[in-house]
């Protein structure tokens, strides 16, 4: 019994340390998962020339920016479970490679009807996030991990470079060449990652059955509310800063290359928010941190819903994109602190529901302008779902702490 007891506090003072190579695996990591977003965030800041040129409605403007959304939020469930099984040294790296194909295709592209189909295909970048969370969780003990899945987080920085270089590229050489430029990047930085990046020493390969995998939906009945949650979080942050240069040009007569870098400092806002909202999460606990984030996030939504001016404009979304930020770091927390044996597979579901959450907002936004001549009652939407998930927070994680606390071991 003594020796039995003796082997848990080991393995458990092994996991409280941060092992050797930790700050490599994280820096690796982050500039992976940037430079996928990047490419993710490529069709958004160029969707104002494409809209002129091809005399796109705004229902067809909402869909072609929220199309990329689609296929990196279902890729990125199996993303999640095949970091889980063959750990993200191979997974990363073969992500990137995949990559060049739909930019190369992307760059071709001479319609609308391709642009889709390319921007559909460029999805497949968003299932990053899948990949690094488990990754980097591996690396930290669990009184660090909130804040370093926030600083892995601040890897959606790369749509701001996206928002900023695509339209003054299209304004030089040419939109395609948006495009072209990165091929090359994703090559090298494969390579790199493959030479570079370990697998943590406490990283075991899980090769549970899909439906294994998924009871955890039935077993752990808090992981709805964290897609749910992350759905609202995550989703309106790509929503705003996928939507936002259409909606700067056309409400306010913005030029694309001011909208772009407007929409920049939205990202860049929201990207630094996330390591805080982890950090927070690590002091004072993920559920307090949401009710925060989801209260503020109703006032600054019915801000954007009355704005009469570019000042209530910029307080509204960049008030937004300070509390969103924070409010992905603390779900992921929860994802990391509660769900430790299942974090890919949790990652996976998680991430998916938040891409999922970006891209209907954008053709609710398209399609309310078309009707109404106005936004106010899609960003009154967002209120409401905010509120709403506050209300969730409170009756449920508040009320019954003990489904999402970790299972004690038995003496």
């Amino acid at each position: 019994m003594k020796e039995s007891t003796s082997s848990e506090e080991q393995v458990a003072r092994a996991l409280d340390q941060e092992p050797r190579g930790s700050l490599r695996a994280l820096v690796l990591a982050t500039l992976a998962f940037m430079l996928c977003f990047s490419v993710w965030g490529l069709i958004a800041p160029l969707t104002p020339l494409f809209r002129e040129s091809y005399g796109l409605s705004n229902v067809q403007t909402g869909f072609l920016v929220a199309v990329p959304v689609i296929l990196g939020s279902l890729l990125r469930i199996p993303a999640g479970i095949a970091a889980e099984r063959w750990g993200a040294r191979i997974v990363f790296p073969a992500l990137l490679l995949l990559l060049v194909v739909p930019l190369v295709f992307a760059a071709l592209s001479r319609s609308y009807g391709t642009l889709i189909g390319a921007g559909f295909l460029l999805g497949a970048s968003g299932a990053s996030f899948a990949i690094g969370i488990p990754f980097v969780a591996s690396w930290f003990p669990a009184h660090k991990q909130g804040f370093a899945l926030g600083i892995y987080g601040m890897g959606n920085i790369g749509t701001a470079f996206a928002a900023v270089l695509a339209p003054r590229v299209a304004a030089g050489p040419g939109w395609p060449y948006a495009f072209w430029i990165f091929a090359p990047l994703l090559v090298v930085f494969a390579a790199i990652f493959w030479l570079v990046a370990r697998e943590s020493p406490h990283f075991t390969p899980r090769r549970a059955s899909l439906a294994e995998r998924a009871r955890v939906l039935v077993d752990r009945p808090v992981s709805w509310v964290l897609i749910l949650f992350y759905f609202v979080t995550f989703g309106g942050f790509v929503a705003m800063g996928s939507f936002l240069p259409t909606f700067l040009t056309a409400t306010h007569g913005l030029t694309p290359t001011d909208a772009g870098a407007r929409t920049a400092g939205f990202i860049i806002v929201a990207t630094l928010a996330r390591p805080l909202g982890g950090w927070l999460a690590d002091r004072w606990g993920g559920t307090l941190v949401l009710s925060l984030v989801f209260l503020l996030e109703a006032f600054f939504a019915i801000i954007l819903a009355f704005e009469s001016g570019m000042t209530a404009v910029t307080i509204g979304f960049l008030g937004s994109a300070g509390v969103l930020g924070i409010g992905n770091g603390a779900v992921f927390k929860l994802v990391a602190d509660l769900f430790r044996a299942e974090t890919g597979t949790l990652a996976g579901l998680v991430g998916a529901a938040g891409g999922l959450g970006g891209f209907f907002p954008p053709l609710v936004l398209g399609l309310v302008s078309d009707v109404t001549g106005s936004y106010a009652i899609a960003f009154m939407l967002l209120s409401e779902f905010a509120l709403a998930c506050l209300i969730i927070n409170l009756l449920v994680l508040h009320r019954h702490a003990e489904w999402f606390m970790p299972e004690q071991q038995p003496e």
